[in-house]
């Protein structure tokens, strides 16, 4: 199965879309994108460190987080945690924009959601240094609190209330940046989001440079530059690490030979796949599978 870049939440309730993933470096629960996992949703994210450090790259500007700090995420906004502490804890609470807005076509959501959502605002850090940051970041461990205990009856207008409180501290205390910059910055989410699926939807093909360029309708120079500026490397170093990712879930769960995983993750040549792999993971396929069937024994 093709993992895309595009998450779609499964909320446990679809009654009441919203959610609070926990993630440390073992995994999610419930199971979501976590560590290492570059991705985007149409959902608006808060992220709370609840231990240990973390490092989560925005349009490649990397952010440091620790205990008790927050930062907000934008809707259809690449993100990735590239690096949690051994001992690092986050939640992740992912809602509609909807939720804000009461219902279609409020003067809430005219005024004080689409507004902000539909900007070129694309992250936001909340560090505790402000009063309004220490007002938000209560309000989150508050809702923690609320997904973890057991839910009373009520509980959905409480984080609701909660939720649309935290919405209007943060709106009330930033400006919108009309900066052409920042509509750049925006432009080039979706040409990246555009030839990142693309990668993910073709890996598997013999795919060139310049036809992921064209996925965005840019040169191979533009196409390169962004990758490199975006998320600090090559569209090829993407697309070997992206195979080789790919294949790593091949030796864990199926049988097939080095040579058939070689060319159903795209690599021509069986020794090409494995001097990559080795060059990504520290190891051979041989080895990986090996080490998997002898924790699994």
């Amino acid at each position: 199965m093709k993992k895309q870049l595009h998450e779609a939440i499964q909320f446990p309730d679809e009654t009441f879309p919203y959610i609070m993933y926990t993630h440390t470096n073992q995994g999610s629960i419930p199971e979501g994108r976590g560590v290492n996992d570059l991705h985007w949703h149409e959902e608006l994210q808060i992220t709370l460190v609840i231990n240990g450090k973390l490092t989560i790259q925005i349009n490649g500007i990397d952010y440091d987080l620790e205990k008790g700090q927050a930062i907000f995420i934008n809707k259809s906004v690449l993100h990735v945690v590239t690096h949690l502490t051994h001992d690092g804890q986050y939640v992740s609470f992912n809602f509609p924009e909807k939720l804000l807005a009461f219902y279609s076509e409020s003067a809430m959501e005219r005024s004080y959601v689409h507004p902000y959502t539909n900007s070129f605002l694309l992250s936001l850090e909340i560090k505790g240094e402000a009063e309004w940051h220490k007002q938000i970041l209560q309000i989150l461990w508050y809702m923690k609190n609320e997904f973890e205990k057991k839910k009373n009856w009520g509980w959905q207008y409480e984080v609701s209330i909660k939720t649309v409180q935290l919405w209007l501290i943060l709106i009330s205390n930033i400006s919108l940046s009309s900066e052409e910059s920042s509509k750049h910055n925006r432009r080039e989410q979706e040409r990246l989001q555009l030839m990142l699926s693309f990668i993910h939807q073709n890996y598997t093909n013999n795919i060139t440079l310049k036809e992921i360029a064209e996925a965005a309708h840019l040169s191979v120079s533009e196409c390169t530059r962004s990758f490199k500026k975006s998320i600090h490397m090559t569209p090829y170093y993407y697309l070997v690490k992206y195979r080789i990712k790919r294949s790593v879930e091949l030796l864990e769960s199926t049988e097939y030979t080095i040579t058939e995983i070689a060319q159903r993750v795209g690599f021509n040549h069986v020794n090409h796949f494995i001097q990559s792999f080795k060059k990504h993971r520290n190891i051979t396929p041989k080895e990986s599978r090996k080490v998997r069937n002898e924790l699994t024994t």
